[in-house]
C-alpha cells in the first residue's frame, strides 16, 4: 500500500513495490511558482521521500498544465536588500544540490512548460523527460526581464550541452519547442502523453540506480571547448564581441550572465553557484531589472487581461466569426493570415487581380513558415479559411472589416461607403489607419459607434502590439468585442483615444525625424546610428527611416500641417528628407536607395551623400549628446501623448513604446526613463534643448509640474 504525504506546495507518494516517490507540485492558484512556500514545501518533500524504507528513485512532477512557471516575480521585483537576497539565494542552491546528490536517480517528468527557474529545477535532476507537445517550451528566459538564471541554471546548461549552445540559449533568453529541446540537449527524452511520461521515468529509474551529475564525476568533460582552454578563451571572447555589437553594452543581464559562466565554469561547481549567485544578486537590486520587469512583465500582463477596460455583459456576447479585409498588400494579406491562424473565417478583397495575387502568395508564403509546427492538414485548414475576392459580395455576412488601403482620407471614406452595407448585423468597421483621426474617417459610416481603430504594426505576423483607437462615438460593447478579437488573435493591446497620429505614430514620428534633423544640422550619421544603439533603442533612426520609407513621412508632414498646426515637424530635417526623395530620388529600402545603400535589397552602408546636404557644423556632439536627444525627444511626445489624453494612462504608454516602436527596453519606456531622471535638472536640460534646438523639445506643463513637486509617473515602483 503506498503512502502519501502533503504540504502547501506539493503531493507525495511512495510506492513500496517500486520504491519510487513521486513529488506532484500542486500549488494553490493555476501554476507553479518559485517562492517561499515552493521552497519549504520541496524541502519538506525531499526529506519526506529520502526518509521512506527502500527509496529507490524520485519522480518530480506537476498537478498543473505546465511544470514550474519560474520564480515570484511579484516578490523579486520589491527587493533591495542584496544580502538577504543572497543568502535565498544560496538556500535554493542548496535545496536543488539536495535532488541531485540524493543517492537515488532523480526524474523530471515534465508534464508541460518548464521555463526560468522551472527548468532549472529540472536541471538538477539526472533525467528530464516531457511530453512532446508542441505547445509546450523549455529555456531559461531570464535576460528578457533584466535578470540571468540565478537557480544555477548558468552553470549546469553549460556543463550539460558545452559553452557555446548553452552561452546562446542563456544570452538570447531562448525558449524552445519540444523537438528542439530535445535536438539541443535540453530534454532527454519526448513521449507520446502523461501516462507514457511515468512509464519512461520509472524504466529510467529501474536502469540507472546510480546516476551522477557530470559536475559531480571526476572524469567527466563539458562537450565542446574544455573551460581555460584556448579554444573557450577565443569563444568566450568571440561572444563578448558578438555581444557588445548587438547590444552595444547597454543591457546589463546579457553580459552578467556570459561572466557568470566564464567565471564559474573556472572553479568547482558549488563555488560557480557562488558566482551566479553574485551577479544574479547585483542585477536584481539594481534599476535596470525593475525597469524592464515593470513593463514587460507587470504592465505587459495587466494589457493582456484589459484592466480597467469595458467587459462584454451576458447579453452583449455578439461574436465575430467572420472578417474581411480590404487591400491585400503586405499588411492586409499579413492580416489575413492572422486572422485565419486564429480560428476566423476571412475575406481578403482587393480591387486589383495582381494586388490579389501577390497578397495571397504572402499569405502562402507565411503559411508555409508553419512547416515546422503544423501538420500537412493543419495547414490546409487555415488555407482553407481564406477566401480571396474582387468582388464586394464576397463581403456579406462580415462581422468585422479591417480597411487597409492608402493612407488618404478621401479613399477611406469612399471604401467605407461602399462597403459598409456588407457588414452583419451589429457590425464593426474597422480602420488600420496609423495617423488619420477616427472622428474624421467615421463621417462616412452610418454606424459611428460601432467604428473603430485598429493600428497593427509591420510586419503583422511578428509585431506583438495592436493600438485600438477609441473614436467620440465608438461604443463600450465595441471596444469590448474589439479587445476580445484581439485576445483570440494572440496580440497586445493598449487602448487610446482619439487624435492625430494617436500614440505610437507620434513618438515614433518624433524620433525618426529627430534622425534626419540631426544629419541636417552635420552630425556624422554613422554616429546618430550608433547613438541610437547606445540609447537602447531597438533600431536606429535612419535605418527604420528607409524601412517605412522617406515618402510616407512627406505625405504625413502635409496631414500634420492640418491637424496640428504650429505643432507640426518644420525644420531642416524634413527638408533634407524632401530633396532626398526629390531630388535624390531616394526613398528608402523599397526604392533601393535611401539613407543607406542598398545592393539586391541589402544594406551596404550609409550614403555617402547625406554630408552634402548638412545645413551646417554642429556646435555640440557627441554619443551621449546624441543619445540623449533621441530619447528625450520621445519622451516629450510621450508626454504631450499623456496630458492631452492621447493617453489614457502612462502604463499603456510604456507597454506601447516598447512592444510597437523599439523604444529602448532596459529604460522601461519613456515615462520610466523619466522617471529615472532628476525632474528639476531635466526640465532646465529641455528649456536649453528648447533654446538651441528648436520648441520641439520645450517641457509638458505637466513635467513642469511634476518637476516642482518631484512627483514620478510610477510613484510605487521599487
Amino acid at each position: 500500500m503506498s503512502e502519501q504525504h502533503r504540504n502547501d506546495a506539493l503531493s507525495c507518494e511512495f510506492d513500496p513495490e517500486t520504491g519510487v516517490a513521486t513529488l506532484t507540485l500542486a500549488m494553490p492558484g493555476k501554476v507553479n511558482i518559485i517562492n517561499d512556500t515552493y521552497g519549504r514545501g520541496l524541502q519538506d518533500a525531499l526529506a519526506w521521500a529520502k526518509g521512506r524504507a527502500g527509496l529507490k528513485g524520485i519522480i518530480l512532477t506537476s498537478a498543473h498544465k505546465d511544470f514550474c512557471a519560474g520564480a515570484d516575480l511579484d516578490k523579486i521585483y520589491q527587493m533591495r536588500d542584496p544580502a538577504a537576497l543572497y543568502a535565498a539565494v544560496m538556500q535554493m542552491h542548496q535545496l536543488y544540490r539536495g535532488f541531485e546528490t540524493a543517492g537515488v536517480p532523480v526524474v523530471a517528468a515534465l508534464n508541460g512548460s518548464a521555463l526560468g527557474g522551472g527548468y532549472e529545477l529540472a536541471l538538477a535532476c539526472h533525467r528530464r523527460i516531457a511530453i512532446n507537445d508542441p505547445r509546450v517550451k523549455f529555456g531559461l528566459p531570464e535576460v528578457q526581464l533584466g535578470v540571468l538564471p540565478g537557480g544555477g541554471g548558468t552553470q549546469r546548461l553549460p556543463r550539460l550541452i558545452g559553452i557555446q549552445p548553452a552561452a546562446e540559449a542563456i544570452l538570447q533568453g531562448k525558449e524552445f519547442r519540444a523537438n528542439k529541446a530535445l535536438e539541443a540537449g535540453l530534454i532527454d527524452e519526448l513521449v507520446a502523453d502523461r501516462d507514457a511520461l511515468r512509464a519512461a521515468a520509472l524504466t529510467w529509474i529501474a536502469a540507472n540506480p546510480k546516476p551522477a551529475q557530470p559536475w559531480d564525476q571526476k572524469r567527466a568533460r563539458i562537450p565542446g571547448p574544455r573551460p581555460g582552454s584556448a579554444d573557450a578563451r577565443n569563444l568566450f571572447m568571440a561572444a563578448s564581441a558578438m555581444l557588445r555589437k548587438k547590444t552595444a553594452g547597454v543591457f546589463h543581464a546579457p553580459e552578467a550572465s556570459l561572466s557568470a559562466i566564464q567565471e564559474g565554469l573556472s572553479l568547482e561547481f558549488e563555488r560557480g553557484l557562488e558566482v551566479e549567485a553574485r551577479y544574479f544578486v547585483g542585477l536584481v537590486v539594481g534599476d535596470q531589472s525593475k525597469d524592464m520587469m515593470r513593463t514587460l512583465w507587470f504592465f505587459r500582463k495587466a494589457a493582456l487581461a484589459h484592466e480597467g477596460l469595458p467587459e462584454l455583459g451576458p447579453d452583449q456576447q455578439a461574436g465575430i466569426e467572420k472578417v474581411a479585409i480590404l487591400g491585400a498588400g503586405m499588411m492586409g494579406a499579413g492580416l489575413a493570415f492572422v486572422c485565419a491562424d486564429a480560428g476566423y473565417e476571412v475575406v481578403l478583397k482587393d480591387i486589383s487581380q495582381d494586388a490579389l495575387d501577390k497578397g495571397v502568395a504572402h499569405f502562402d508564403a507565411e503559411l508555409a513558415k508553419r512547416k515546422r509546427h503544423l501538420d500537412d492538414a493543419g495547414r490546409q485548414a487555415i488555407r482553407a479559411r481564406l477566401t480571396a475576392s474582387l468582388d464586394p459580395s464576397a463581403l456579406a455576412g462580415t462581422d468585422l472589416i479591417i480597411e487597409a488601403v492608402f493612407e488618404n482620407l478621401e479613399l477611406k471614406h469612399r471604401v467605407t461607403k461602399e462597403t459598409q452595407a456588407q457588414l452583419s448585423t451589429n457590425g464593426i468597421w474597422a480602420s488600420n489607419t496609423s495617423a488619420i483621426p477616427i472622428a474624421d474617417l467615421a463621417e462616412a459610416s452610418d454606424h459611428p459607434e460601432r467604428f473603430i481603430g485598429l493600428h497593427y504594426f509591420s510586419p503583422v505576423e511578428v509585431m506583438p502590439l495592436l493600438e485600438i483607437v477609441v473614436g467620440p462615438k465608438t461604443s463600450d460593447q465595441t471596444l469590448a468585442r474589439c479587445l476580445s478579437f484581439c485576445q483570440r488573435i494572440e496580440k497586445l493591446p493598449i487602448v487610446v483615444n482619439d487624435g492625430y497620429a494617436f500614440y505610437t505614430t507620434r513618438v515614433f514620428s518624433a524620433y525618426i525625424m529627430e534622425g534626419a534633423q540631426l544629419v541636417a544640422e552635420g552630425h556624422d550619421p554613422v554616429l546618430i546610428e550608433w547613438a541610437a544603439r547606445q540609447a537602447g533603442m531597438v533600431v536606429p533612426p535612419l535605418q527604420v527611416f528607409d524601412e517605412v520609407t522617406l515618402t510616407l513621412p512627406l505625405k504625413a508632414s502635409a496631414q500634420s500641417r492640418k491637424y496640428l498646426g504650429d505643432a507640426a515637424v518644420d525644420n531642416d530635417g524634413l527638408r533634407l528628407v524632401e530633396a532626398m526623395v526629390q531630388t535624390h530620388a531616394r526613398g528608402g529600402r523599397a526604392a533601393g536607395a535611401g539613407f543607406y545603400e542598398y545592393e539586391r535589397g541589402r544594406r551596404t552602408g550609409l550614403w555617402p551623400g547625406l554630408a552634402k546636404l548638412a545645413t551646417g557644423a554642429p556646435a555640440t556632439t557627441g554619443v551621449d549628446y546624441l543619445a540623449r536627444r533621441l530619447l528625450l525627444i520621445q519622451a516629450v511626445q510621450a508626454v504631450h501623448c499623456l496630458e492631452t489624453g492621447i493617453l489614457r494612462n502612462a502604463r499603456d504608454g510604456e507597454v506601447g513604446a516598447i512592444f510597437g516602436i523599439g523604444f529602448a527596453p532596459h529604460t522601461g519606456g519613456p515615462f520610466g526613463f523619466l522617471d529615472r531622471q532628476d525632474p528639476r535638472a531635466l526640465v532646465v536640460e529641455l528649456d536649453e534643448l528648447s533654446r538651441t534646438c528648436g520648441p520641439r523639445y520645450a517641457p509638458p506643463k505637466s513635467l513642469r509640474a511634476m518637476a516642482e513637486t518631484r512627483a514620478k509617473f510610477f510613484p510605487d515602483a521599487p
